[in-house]
């Protein structure tokens, strides 16, 4: 790559980027980082041609905050971020309050992803690394590993995405899958389940650990870890997904409570002590997307990751 005043082309625009926000800057951006990050200063920003923003906005770990739709200019996410790692949780713990506020180091690797690594400390028993990638030009790719350093039961990564608009959820599940709505009337907080030892783990104690214990109400089971949150009004779709085998439930808040969230829960599993085990989700931002569509996409991506 072409130096400039011995640092790289791409070094070189992140610290343009850091010190303003001019149109001539972002198209700028947008020439040379194509589908990765740039170094800004403790945050990586991005301009994908479809979605711009930054990842670790402020230089904390609650992936993408601000990000916005390059066409329209909306913004689509709250003060907490897209694909942030919330709770840590097992079968008698919750280690820490959140992700968030556990120290982590980031940096940019060659190939224009992220990756953010946190170090097992008295706090944390486990390792956890997470890769960011762009895979499309709306597709937001990442890989989540955790290492263990003691044993652990019934291990879990509460992946957490935060929207501004996007009113509406549904989540697939079912017998006979379909979308299902998590409408108000059919509780406050919606969990989905993988299956009976998911419900098993849901209900066996972590989730009334403070801060915020949450009661969550248990939905039909997922048919695929696949879930859309829609804003009509701006013709925006999010679509969440992850692999089957690493994602044992899908949670939502009812469609009229203001945090407009979709959490994942990862993995859900014993590991022995320096095990470690690795979960790929997914998400996307389309336009109004028509059901059959976003099974399709969730297809397609369970077939470009390894098993």
């Amino acid at each position: 790559m072409k130096q400039t005043n011995g640092c790289s082309r791409r070094q070189f625009i992140g610290s343009a980027l850091a010190a303003t926000t001019s149109g001539a800057v972002m198209s700028a951006l947008a020439a040379e980082n194509k589908l990765g990050f740039v170094a800004a200063g403790k945050e990586f920003v991005f301009d994908t041609g479809a979605l711009r923003g930054t990842l670790r906005g402020g230089g904390q770990s609650k992936g993408l905050i601000p990000a916005f739709d390059c066409a329209s200019g909306a913004p689509l996410t709250k003060s907490l971020g897209l694909f942030s790692h919330y709770r840590l949780l097992d079968d008698h713990a919750r280690y820490g309050k959140a992700g968030w506020d556990w120290a982590s180091q980031a940096k940019l690797l060659d190939n224009g992803a992220v990756e953010v690594r946190w170090t097992a400390d008295d706090a944390h028993p486990f390792d956890m690394m997470a890769v960011y990638r762009w895979s499309a030009a709306n597709a937001l790719d990442l890989t989540t590993r955790v290492t263990a350093r003691k044993e652990l039961k019934r291990f879990e990564v509460f992946l957490a995405s935060y929207f501004d608009g996007f009113p509406t959820t549904v989540v697939y599940a079912g017998d006979k899958p379909g979308f299902v709505s998590a409408s108000k009337d059919a509780g406050k907080w919606h969990m989905f389940p993988r299956d009976e030892a998911a419900v098993k783990m849901i209900l066996d104690g972590r989730w009334t650990r403070p801060p915020n214990p949450v009661e969550w109400t248990i939905r039909p089971k997922l048919a695929a870890p696949l879930a859309i949150r829609r804003d009509a009004g701006r013709k925006l779709a999010a679509v969440l997904m992850a692999r089957a085998q690493d994602c044992f439930a899908i949670a939502t808040p009812q469609d009229e409570e203001g945090h407009r969230s979709v959490y994942f829960s990862l993995f859900g599993r014993d590991l022995k002590n320096g095990e470690s085990v690795e979960a790929k989700s997914r998400l996307m931002i389309c336009g109004e997307t028509a059901y059959e569509k976003a099974v399709e996409l969730y297809k397609a991506f369970s077939s470009s990751v390894t098993p």
